[in-house]
């Protein structure tokens, strides 16, 4: 298998980001704007992997303000070339290793139910944080989304404590 880089976005991956979203059902599509915005503003608390000099995953995240020991995670997208090995795991642990998140101890995301792939990356995290998982409906489909978007499970996973790499 081919070297993975693992580093913080930059505005110019923007629309590489946005381009590999699309790629990616059933990930919600933003404006290329909104992916501008998370490959710079929220470069600290995002990731890129590359191989070969290409995008082949992303994950969006930011410190929620009014908890900063809380991590939020927006979108996790990996190109369907780099599915497998564990890319969308090792990308969540290089945000966690940031000096940026060392107060961290939740990480929260939204799922919609038949998104397995997303339910199982989360309970493994969960698991290897030795950290409790919880869920709830957060949006709910007909009372916020009109019917038009299944309903969002809020997933809180902590607390649990940075583990320092030796």
């Amino acid at each position: 298998m081919k070297e993975i880089t693992y580093r913080s976005p930059a505005i110019q991956d923007g629309l590489a980001v946005h381009r590999l979203i699309s790629q990616c059902p059933p990930l919600d599509t933003n404006s290329s704007y909104c992916n501008f915005l998370q490959a710079s503003h929220f470069s600290a608390t995002s990731a890129a992997a590359d191989i070969d000099g290409q995008l082949c995953g992303f994950v969006s995240g930011y410190l929620i303000p009014e908890r900063p020991n809380t991590l939020f995670i927006w979108q996790v997208a990996v190109a369907e070339s780099a599915r497998g090995g564990g890319l969308a795991s090792k990308m969540l642990q290089h945000i966690l290793d940031r000096d940026v998140c060392a107060q961290v101890a939740f990480l929260e995301t939204t799922i919609t139910q038949d998104n397995e792939a997303s339910w199982a990356l989360f309970k493994r995290l969960a698991a290897s944080k030795s950290a409790d998982l919880s869920s709830s409906v957060w949006i709910d489909k007909d009372k916020h989304f009109e019917g038009q978007h299944d309903s969002e499970h809020l997933v809180r996973i902590g607390p649990f404590t940075r583990q320092l790499k030796s």
